[in-house]
C-alpha cells in the first residue's frame, strides 16, 4: 500500500458506511469482513468508486486490481479486536458494526484468549485463504486502542476503577496492551502496514505507521494519561519506525505538553477544534493530520470550507509536515464538498511548490 515519498501536504479521506450503502449498495455484514472473495470484490468496488468521482486527486489507484487486503481499509471501523477479547459485536447492512460492552465484573484478561476465539479463527481462515490464492497480504485492521478497549470490557466503570483500584486498573491496560501488541506485530509482519484502516493518510508514507487510536483521551485527565496510558505510547514509539496517536477529540492541545515528552511521536491525528497553532509550538517535529468535521461539512459551504482548510494549513506553519483529511462522511455529504477538500489542497500545494 505504500504510495512512495510522502507528497507535500498530502489529503485523504475516509467514507463512512452510510455512504457506501446510500451510493454503492455495499452492506455491512459479517460475510463482508470475514469472506475473502467478498473481501477482495468490495474494496475494488470501493477503489472504483472513488476513482471515478475523484481519480485525478489519488483516489481509487488500485481501481483496477484484486487485491488481497485482510481488513475494511476504506472504513474507520474499530470492533474486531474488542469481539476478540469478549464483547458483542452487532453487524448492521448500512452503518458499522457496533460493540457492545462486555461490563466485566473483574479488571481480569486472558492475554491468550483472544486468539483462540471464534472470530479470530475465523479472520485467520480468511487470512490464510487470500494468501493461499494470492501469494500474500495487504491492509490492516482497525486495532482501536488501550483506554478504548477497557471502556469497551469494563464500561464507564473503569473510570472509577481509576481512582479506586489504580494497580488494578494498571494491570489491566497493561493485559489490552500485551493483546494488542501482538495483533499489530503479527499483522505488519505480513502486510508491512497496520493503520490504514484508522486514517487512510498513512499510505504516502514510506515508513509504516502504527497510528494508535486513542479516542477516548478526551475523557481522561492529563494526570491520569501520565499515570495510566502514557507507558504504553512510550513503550510503542520507541518499538515502531514511526508512531502516531490517533485524537479525535476536539481537544488534542490539552494533551500535547505530554505528547512531547515521548521520545517519538511521527504523526497526530489533530481531532477538529484542536489548537493547531498550540500543537505546532509543542510538537515542531511531528506530522500534523488535520482533521476536518463530517458533521459541519454538510452545512458548509464550498468557501467555507476553502477558507477552514486555507487557515489551518497555514498554523500548522510547516507544509512538510502538515496533511488534510475527513473521516467519516456520511450520505448527507454532497460530492461537490469533498472535491473543494482536494481542490483546495492541490491549490496550496501548487503555491508552496510554485
Amino acid at each position: 500500500m505504500k504510495e512512495g515519498k510522502t507528497p507535500t501536504l498530502p489529503v485523504d479521506i475516509m467514507l463512512a458506511p452510510e455512504w457506501w450503502h446510500h451510493h454503492e449498495g455495499i452492506t455491512f455484514d459479517e460475510d463482508y469482513f470475514y469472506n475473502p472473495k467478498r473481501r477482495v470484490e468490495v474494496e475494488r468496488q470501493m477503489e472504483k468508486a472513488l476513482y471515478e468521482r475523484w481519480g485525478r486527486y489519488r483516489q481509487g489507484s488500485d481501481h483496477d486490481k484484486d487485491l488481497p487486503q485482510v481488513g475494511a481499509v476504506h472504513l474507520a471501523a474499530g470492533f474486531m479486536l474488542s469481539e476478540m477479547m469478549g464483547c458483542k459485536v452487532q453487524y448492521n447492512e448500512g452503518s458499522p458494526p457496533q460493540v457492545i460492552p462486555a461490563d466485566f465484573d473483574k479488571l481480569q484478561l486472558d492475554v491468550d484468549a483472544p486468539f483462540q476465539s471464534p472470530v479470530y479463527q475465523r479472520f485467520r481462515k480468511m487470512t490464510d485463504a487470500l494468501k493461499s490464492q494470492y501469494g500474500y497480504l495487504l491492509g490492516d485492521v482497525n486495532w482501536s486502542g488501550v483506554v478504548n478497549m477497557a471502556l469497551d470490557l469494563r464500561g464507564q466503570q473503569f473510570f472509577m476503577d481509576m481512582f479506586d483500584q489504580p494497580e488494578q486498573a494498571r494491570s489491566f491496560l497493561g493485559a489490552i496492551a500485551q493483546v494488542l501488541s501482538r495483533f499489530i506485530n503479527g499483522m505488519e509482519q505480513e502486510t508491512g502496514s497496520t493503520s490504514i484502516s484508522v486514517n487512510r493518510i498513512v499510505r504516502f508514507f514510506e515508513e509504516p505507521i502504527c497510528l494508535h487510536s486513542a479516542c477516548s483521551y478526551t475523557m481522561i485527565s492529563e494526570a491520569d494519561y501520565e499515570n495510566f496510558v502514557m507507558p504504553f505510547d512510550r513503550k510503542w514509539s520507541e518499538e515502531h519506525a514511526a508512531y502516531g496517536i490517533h485524537y479525535c477529540g476536539a481537544d488534542p492541545h490539552r494533551h500535547a505538553g505530554m505528547f512531547a515528552r515521548l521520545p517519538k511521536l511521527s504523526f497526530l491525528d489533530v481531532g477538529w477544534g484542536g489548537d493547531v497553532k498550540q500543537l505546532r509550538k509543542l510538537l515542531p517535529e511531528t506530522f500534523l493530520s488535520i482533521r476536518l468535521s463530517p458533521v459541519e461539512l454538510i452545512e458548509q459551504s464550498v468557501e467555507e470550507i476553502r477558507e477552514t482548510i486555507t487557515r489551518l494549513v497555514d498554523e500548522s506553519d510547516n507544509p512538510q509536515l502538515t496533511g488534510v483529511c475527513c473521516i467519516n462522511m456520511d450520505e448527507k455529504v454532497t460530492d461537490d464538498k469533498i472535491t473543494a477538500i482536494f481542490e483546495t489542497v492541490e491549490e496550496l500545494e501548487r503555491m508552496i511548490l510554485d
